[in-house]
């Protein structure tokens, strides 16, 4: 499949997931707030963006679930099949939320992370705010800001002014129309992982098909 085959295909494919362990879709409000320009910011994406198989993963950055598969998971993705190019990621943003603040802001300040510092810098951050998912707030999103070639008091602002709600919102209503209803949920080259609890079992088979196939 070449790669705008492939990516109509992703598109347009729609996922029903069953997760046994896993945060499950809410609602959120829409707060009147200033907003940054040039949005929708494109998805992060690490690995290779001309790779033969896409990986996309979902996820809200206060649902445990999802700090158990950012750093026990996605850690064994990195290894086995972003460092050599075998694959492309992109991560997506779903804020069920499961904290109306957290779920929102945390999203936001990471965006702006990728907005200003590039890909790179956006998955770094990205870690640290799973790192620390038990304490993020305001002055967190500036402190894991460090060392990024970014000045975290306007990284601070714009989480919590969810400066980048737009692109957030972008994305959870994405994957809404892919039938994505709980956190975190993963897609590779467009079908849903099927998994009865967050292990690299699962994605890792699916991957290895889809790279044989």
């Amino acid at each position: 499949m070449n790669r705008s085959t492939r990516r109509g295909f992703l598109a347009a494919s729609v996922g029903v997931v069953g997760l046994t362990a896993g945060c499950l879709s809410g609602s959120g409000g829409s707060p009147s707030v200033p907003t940054a320009e040039g949005q929708p910011l494109p998805a992060p994406v690490a690995g290779d963006a001309d790779a033969d198989v896409t990986v996309e993963v979902y996820e809200d950055y206060a649902c445990p679930h999802c700090r158990t598969f950012s750093l026990d998971v996605y850690p064994q993705i990195q290894t086995n099949y972003i460092s050599d190019g075998s694959i492309e990621y992109v991560f997506n943003d779903f804020p069920i939320p499961v904290d109306d603040a957290v779920s929102w802001e945390a999203a936001s300040a990471a965006r702006a992370v990728q907005d200003r510092a590039g890909d790179e810098a956006f998955f770094t951050y990205n870690k640290r705010l799973f790192d620390n998912q038990n304490r993020l707030g305001p002055s967190v999103y500036a402190e894991l800001a460090e060392g990024l070639d970014v000045d975290g008091e306007t990284i601070r602002e714009e989480g919590v002014g969810e400066a980048y709600r737009p692109t957030v919102s972008d994305d959870r209503s994405a994957g809404r129309e892919r039938g994505v209803s709980g956190t975190p949920t993963v897609f590779v080259d467009g079908e849903s992982v099927q998994w009865s609890e967050v292990a690299f079992g699962p994605v890792q088979e699916a991957i290895d098909a889809a790279l044989n196939g």
